[in-house]
C-alpha cells in the first residue's frame, strides 16, 4: 500500500523547476523564491476572477512542509476559495516530484493569499459579476 501523496487530478496552475541560482550553497531552494512562485500561481485564478489586474494585499498563511531541492519539478495548484466586494482569496498547494525518484511526490508548501482587484489607476475596484 502506498500512502505517498499523488498529484491532484486537475492540471496545475503553474509548473516550474528551480535552478541552482534559486538555492543556497547546500542545494536547498530559498523560501523567498518559493513564496514568489506561490504569489504568481495564486494571482492567475485571482486575475481571472477579477477579469483583470490584481494586487497581493495579504499572505494569510504560509506553511513550508518539506524542503525543495534544485531539480525538483514543482506543481502549483491554485483555487479561489472566497470573494469579497473587491477581494479574491486563493489557496495554493505545491507538490514536488523528486526528479531523482520521478515517482516520488511530496506536498512541500501550502498557502492562502488575498488579492484585490485594481483598475488602471491601481485603486481597488469591485469584482465583476459572475456570468
Amino acid at each position: 500500500m502506498n500512502d505517498a501523496p499523488a498529484l491532484p487530478p486537475q492540471p496545475p496552475t503553474l509548473r516550474v523547476m528551480p535552478q541552482p541560482s534559486d538555492s543556497n550553497v547546500h542545494g536547498d531552494v530559498f523560501g523567498g523564491w518559493i513564496m514568489s512562485q506561490v504569489d504568481i500561481a495564486g494571482s492567475i485564478p485571482a486575475s481571472r476572477r477579477a477579469n483583470g489586474r490584481v494586487a497581493t494585499i495579504a499572505v494569510n498563511s504560509f506553511l513550508f512542509k518539506e524542503p525543495v531541492f534544485v531539480g525538483d519539478l514543482l506543481s502549483f495548484y491554485a483555487e479561489v476559495v472566497k470573494t469579497g466586494r473587491t477581494s479574491v482569496t486563493v489557496d495554493v498547494a505545491v507538490y514536488a516530484q523528486r526528479m531523482c525518484h520521478a515517482d516520488k511526490v511530496v506536498k512541500v508548501t501550502e498557502a492562502t493569499l488575498t488579492y484585490v482587484a485594481t483598475g488602471d489607476d491601481r485603486r481597488p475596484r469591485p469584482l465583476p459579476p459572475l456570468a
